[in-house]
This record gives C-alpha cells, structure tokens and sequence, in this order.
C-alpha cells in the first residue's frame, strides 16, 4: 500500500466532502421533483470509498456495487456532472438518462454498476474476476454490498466458486446496521457478518469502516492476496448512514440520539482533525477546500439543469444493437 500521507490526507477531506455535498444536493433537487423515482444516499459511509480508492490501482481494477452508487463512479475517475445529469434523466448523463439513480455504469473508468437487484451484483463480481484470471490480466475486483444483501443465497454460490477458483475478488460488506429499516439483529442469530467467509475457509475480518485509514490498510492486504494469486477476501466494514434507506425512508427503526451518537465519529470530521492535529492545513485552507466543493457541486446542478432530455427516438436506438430490428406489431 502507499503510503498516508499529507496528501493523501487532503485528498480524501476534499473528495469525502464533495461526495457528501453531492449527495446533499441530490436530496434538494429530489424535492423539487428535478430527480425521480428512488434515491439512496451514501452519506456516513464516505470512509470505506475512500479508503478502498487508495488500495486500488485505477488503471486497472474494478468495482462492482449495489444501487447506493452515485459517488462511487466518480471516485473511480467518472466526471460527475454527468453523473448528477443521469439522476436527473438527462441526455448528457452517464447512460443517456437511461439508467437513473440506481444504475450508474462506465466501462471506461471500470464501473460495473449500480444494481437495483438486491445481491444481484456479488455473482456478476465474482464473473468479473473470473474474466480477469482467465484472460491472464493483472486486475482485482472489488464488489460491495449491503448488509441485507447477505441474506441472498447468490453470495452463498459466489463464495464457494470464488473460493473454488481462487478468484481475485474482494467481497466488502458495507454494513451501515439496516437493511431498509430492518437491524443486523433481527435477520441473523450471528451479527458478526463477516463470520459468513469462515464457511468457506475464506480469509475475512471485521474493519473500521469510519475510518478511511483503517479501510485503506485492511483493502490493500486484500488487493495485494487477490493479485498475486491468493484468492478472495470477505471484509464487514462497520459503517453507517446518516441519512434514511431511500428518500421515502421515514426513518421510524431508530432514534435521533441514535444518528447523533454516530455523528460524532463522522469519517469527514475525522479526516479533518487529522489534518488540523498534524498541520497538514491552516484553517484558512481547510476553507478554500470548502468554497472549491460547494463551487464544483454549483457547477454539476448547473449543468444536468441545462442538459436536454432523451429524444424520444432514444427508446429506440438503445434498446436494441440491430438497427433494423423487427419489431412486433399488434392491432389493438
């Protein structure tokens, strides 16, 4: 792994900032219906993207996710006006407008989505890593999913055959203590999640995951084991979101104490003592950090708000690749 550094530190206080603004944003326009249908959040969880970013080589490796999506793919190197311009359905965005919300993808920066199928992405992850060993490429995958996601019976298969053949794939449980509005506690007698990889004589552990230093150190082992041939890892990051499940989440499964207690360990706050505590930064740049976010959040509301919508003709042209495709026809 890289070392931490000064700029490191910077880096992830500026990035972890504008994911959070990012998000801040979407949830205000979300209100002014600019946004539709679903739309979850990734605020308190900015740690683990962070700190996975850094154990990975982007030039290379992939990521794999569920419908909590919006930042990841900008971490991975995807301009993210357009992909404030997707959620808002627009032409310019990262699928055309096609995809929305949950359904962000760029093959380009080497993110496989965005996947509204609860579990649905830990099998494709596996798929991913498959490819990379059997075309010989020097490439990890790293696939995360939430802590209701383990319930499905998809990991359980994609567990075995990644152990099977030794995959280099890193399986993150993102475990922010709800699935929807349902705890760890009320779905499983173990709520030790990561205790599910012993099953397969998986190496796995529990991890920080408001900690972006932490996450960074336990991923990297991870990489490192996945890319020299040592097969897949299961990591629990004990994380948490501040926000609810979705935009329609009225949060009734917890208390306000609750969500202030987890406050206080905020990773954004926590990167930010550090920077202070070392002298990493002055106040006065800490601020310039600040006024550079909220500008650049300006900038992607700016931009999906004067994009076009699809033509209609695109329902057409995307859907299918033969261009004279016979459509059915039928007399009502």
């Amino acid at each position: 792994m890289e070392k931490i550094t000064k700029e490191v530190y910077l880096k992830w206080y500026e990035d972890m900032l504008f994911w959070r603004k990012f998000e801040d944003k979407l949830a205000a326009v979300y209100i002014q219906q600019k946004v539709r249908g679903f739309l979850h959040l990734y605020n308190g969880q900015e740690a683990v993207l962070a700190g996975s970013l850094h154990a990975m080589d982007l030039t290379k490796d992939k990521m794999i996710t569920a419908y909590r999506n919006h930042v990841q793919p900008i971490g991975m190197g995807v301009d993210p006006k357009k992909v404030m311009a997707e959620l808002y359905g627009k032409v310019t965005g990262t699928s055309k407008g096609n995809g929305g919300s949950m359904h962000i993808f760029s093959k380009e920066h080497r993110f496989y989505g965005g996947h509204g199928i609860v579990g649905g992405q830990i099998p494709l992850g596996a798929g991913l890593a498959f490819a990379d060993k059997y075309f010989k490429r020097d490439a990890v995958t790293l696939c995360y999913m939430g802590d209701g996601a383990v319930r499905q019976g998809s990991l359980h298969e994609a567990f075995n055959l990644a152990m099977l053949w030794q995959l280099p794939v890193v399986f993150i449980c993102e475990n922010n203590g709800y699935a929807m509005g349902t705890s760890v506690a009320r779905t499983s007698y173990s709520t030790d999640i990561w205790k599910l990889g012993l099953g397969y004589e998986m190496p796995c552990g529990p991890v920080d995951g408001m900690d972006p230093a932490t996450v960074a150190k336990e991923v990297s082992k991870a990489v490192e084991r996945a890319r020299s041939g040592g097969g897949p890892t299961f990591l629990e990051m004990k994380t948490y979101r501040y926000r609810g499940h979705s935009m329609s989440d009225a949060q009734h499964y917890r208390t306000k104490e609750e969500v202030e207690e987890y406050k206080k360990i905020d990773p954004i706050t926590q990167v930010k003592d550090v920077i202070l505590e070392k002298k990493y930064a002055s106040e006065d740049e800490i601020k310039a950090i600040d006024k550079r976010v909220k500008a650049l959040v300006s900038e992607c509301e700016k931009f999906a708000d004067e994009s076009d919508f699809p033509p209609l003709s695109q329902l057409y042209d995307t859907v299918y690749e033969q261009e004279d495709y016979p459509f059915l026809k039928h007399k009502l």
